[in-house]
């Protein structure tokens, strides 16, 4: 543990012209009294910590020393591409392990780069979640993590509606899609890949035995594929609509904007009023109504004569309302 510790505190002086007692004992979670006793440890081991004295004091390393202390072990290495979604890393439970890449990558570079991973962060941030919308973090998720890392087999107890199922999984990988996160797994041992909301489930174990992983998946187009086929299976109603050219350009922001996309496609071409419409396929009356309601004036449901009618009432309450 403090040979740990040590290592980082040079790894620390290494990456900056110096640091405060505060400072270090921040980063390294010790009292600043145990930072002195570290640095008189280090100063007796031959590492040349220098402390300045004084209210604008600190530790620093002199006569240029460098430390070969920096190779990466795989678990920081892989943690280091993901530092850009520090959310995601917390939740897996890497947030430890990609702190530490990032130190031992700024300690290596030149002393004019080593402000970079600072200036990148201040300048690009990944916020996955949707807005007005408190992400929750499945128990379960740093242990399917680890199994992925590890590509160990894990058997599973998963919800599907109202019943517990349990399988046996060769977990592939991890997306995170609008704060929900998901697995993409194969059925042990010869099943085709498929799609598991991490908070489904109940149980999760690990086993000791390693699965050999297809080297031929892709897991960013698997994950787009099976998501544009979600998208399509579930649009399983159609209605007709008459869009006014404000509406034509809201339609994409309302619903899906793939079956947006494809009915503007197929529509004929604008009436006189330059009114275009369109058949859009929805996934449901309900769903239909709540989303066109968003278009307002701007979208006049044709069909079905049941969408329609819940429309004309709207509307009816809707003047009745501001007739008052």
């Amino acid at each position: 543990m403090r040979a740990a510790r040590l290592i980082k505190m040079v790894l620390l002086l290494q990456s900056r012209p110096s640091m405060t007692a505060a400072e270090l004992a921040t980063e390294l979670e010790v009292s600043e009294r145990t930072v002195t006793r570290d640095a008189q440890a280090l100063s007796e081991a031959g590492v040349p910590v220098y402390a300045d004295r004084g209210r604008a004091g600190g530790y620093r390393l002199i006569g240029g020393y460098r430390t070969r202390l920096t190779g990466l072990h795989r678990g920081e290495a892989e943690a280091l591409f993901l530092s850009g979604v520090p959310g995601a890393l917390r939740e897996m439970g890497l947030e430890d392990a990609a702190s530490a890449a990032r130190l031992k990558v700024s300690a290596a570079l030149l002393p004019s780069l080593r402000d970079a991973s600072r200036t990148a962060a201040q300048r690009f941030h990944l916020d996955a979640p949707n807005w007005f919308k408190e992400p929750e973090t499945p128990e379960l998720l740093p242990v399917v993590a680890d199994a992925v890392w590890d590509d160990r087999r894990i058997t599973a107890h998963y919800r599907r509606d109202a019943v517990v199922v349990e399988r046996e999984l060769e977990p592939y990988g991890l997306v995170l899609k609008a704060g929900v996160w998901y697995l993409c797994a194969r059925a042990a041992p010869h099943g085709s890949p498929r799609v598991y909301r991490i908070d489904r489930f109940q149980s999760v174990a690990a086993g000791a035995e390693r699965f050999v992983r297809d080297e031929d998946f892709d897991l960013p187009r698997f994950w787009e594929e099976r998501a544009e086929q979600f998208a399509r299976s579930i649009l399983r109603a159609q209605v007709i609509v008459r869009l006014s050219p404000d509406g034509v350009r809201r339609l994409p922001h309302a619903v899906d904007p793939l079956a947006a996309r494809e009915a503007l496609e197929k529509a004929d071409a604008p009436d006189s009023g330059g009114r275009v419409t369109v058949t859009l396929p929805v996934e449901s009356e309900d769903v239909a109504h709540t989303q066109l309601t968003a278009l307002g004036p701007e979208a006049e449901v044709l069909a079905p004569e049941s969408l329609r009618a819940r429309f004309a009432g709207d509307a009816a309450r809707l003047a009745a309302l501001y007739d008052r």
